[in-house]
């Protein structure tokens, strides 16, 4: 029986989970009990107030009684067939296993998801571990305290008489090291603590500012009516650095805002769809700008999330705005297989590539990316470039094509063997 003709059934079941008489809930959405008795038997269709009544006397939401969990049970089930690479699996039987072994289905999705889940913590912890500047000095610290305390220890234990005002003068040396050891751990365990429990990590500049861009939705509506960055509240930037920082971002957005106002620009993107070289031909602009301009619309504006990332010539990444299922690595260094350091090679010149990133919620995403000078250099002066790339997600009707280009986070996360830009091995173990 299909999906769309189980809704009784579902409305059954979720009555019988809340406890509810079918003459109680009959009465509460105004129907008689026989008339619900014909919808839970899949004798009458319902849709409209009625199911909406009824989903929200039981408390929950109307797709799950016309769809069900099962929708999105399939969806797990065929997203572990295609990660599966070379076992060959009947996806096309999806919803049959689904209907057929619920139980089984649901062991196997969850697993599929906890699969995914270790993955990431995986990458997150080996980015953080290779590169975090933060947890580098603490530990630096530590272990530089640990080695003095451990030389004045073994003079003291293999040395002879000392003069008194020797073995004092290391007796105090070692109380002192002893208490800078105590607070260099306490401070690391703080550290990783905080930074355990939130998504803002603290200590470094750039990611005081990220993560405050990042809390007001990367969108400003007082820079939009034309406010000033000086009056911008940065609420929760501890140190000059990240603020220094976040100004100069906000200045950026300034001048973005003003030079695309946000409902001509809206209006353009509606005439025109999401192409940045005609809307930079419209607006008098560079595709820098209007990259920048379509990741901080606000939320809602575009039919999909926008992701985005700036870096250097020297590839470190200034700025990145994530974007689900596109890793981008928070300290290391990123796949070069980027179309975002392909750009580099070619300034001023658009670029845009269909890639997949690999993992297991691999999904393919169209990047479009160009480098362009920060300013104009003198003839005795090098020009110092930068990089801009705008991560669009491709419907899912629409993925599954040979052209996509795989790409990885990192070298050391990512599961493709046979790569010619790979610079270090994977930790990933095979199959993982």
């Amino acid at each position: 029986m299909a999906r769309d003709t189980l809704t009784g059934s579902r409305i059954r079941e979720r009555r019988m989970i809340a406890g509810l008489r079918q003459a109680d809930l009959a009465r509460q959405v105004g129907i008689s009990a026989s008339y619900l008795n014909l919808i839970e038997h899949n004798r009458r269709r319902i849709g409209g107030k009625l199911l909406v009544n009824i989903a929200t006397e039981l408390g929950v939401e109307p797709s799950m009684l016309t769809e069900g969990a099962e929708a999105a049970l399939i969806a797990t089930l065929k997203e572990a067939a295609a990660d599966a690479g070379a076992v060959a699996a009947e996806v096309d039987r999806a919803e049959e296993f689904a209907g057929r072994f619920p139980g089984w289905a649901e062991v196997l999705a969850q697993e599929h998801r906890r699969a995914g889940g270790l993955e990431r913590t995986v990458e997150t912890l080996s980015d953080r571990l290779t590169h975090d500047p933060h947890l580098a000095a603490s530990l630096h610290e530590v272990l530089s305290t640990a080695a003095a305390i451990r030389s004045t220890a073994s003079i003291l234990a293999e040395t002879g008489e000392l003069e008194p005002e020797w073995r004092d003068r290391f007796h105090r040396n070692i109380n002192q090291d002893a208490e800078r050891l105590a607070e260099s751990s306490k401070a690391l365990v703080t550290y990783l603590d905080e930074s355990d429990s939130s998504e803002e990590r603290r200590g470094v500049p750039l990611e005081e500012a990220e993560a405050f861009i990042a809390a007001q939705g990367h969108h400003f509506p007082a820079l939009e009516a034309g406010g000033a960055v000086g009056d911008q509240k940065l609420s929760g930037l501890s140190s000059s650095a990240a603020q220094t920082i976040a100004r100069e971002m906000l200045s950026i957005y300034l001048a973005d805002a003003r030079a695309m106002p946000l409902a001509d620009f809206m209006a353009a993107v509606e005439r025109h769809g999401i192409d940045p070289l005609t809307l930079s031909r419209e607006f008098h602009v560079d595709m820098p700008a209007v990259f920048r301009r379509l990741a901080s619309l606000p939320q809602g504006a575009l039919p999909q999330d926008v992701g985005l990332v700036v870096c250097d010539a020297s590839g470190s990444i200034l700025f990145r705005k994530s974007i689900p299922g596109f890793a981008l690595p928070r300290y290391g260094e990123s796949c070069p297989l980027w179309p975002l350091f392909t750009a580099l090679n070619r300034p001023l010149v658009p670029i845009r590539r269909r890639v997949s990133q690999l993992g297991r919620t691999a999904g393919e995403f169209d990047c479009l990316a160009v480098s362009w000078p920060q300013e104009m250099p003198g003839f005795d002066r090098d020009p110092v470039y930068r990089s801009i790339m705008l991560i669009l997600p491709v419907p899912a009707a629409q993925t599954g094509g040979e052209d996509a280009q795989p790409v990885g986070s990192s070298c050391r996360v990512c599961p493709r063997d046979a790569c010619g830009a790979r610079r270090e091995p994977s930790i990933l173990s095979q199959g993982f």
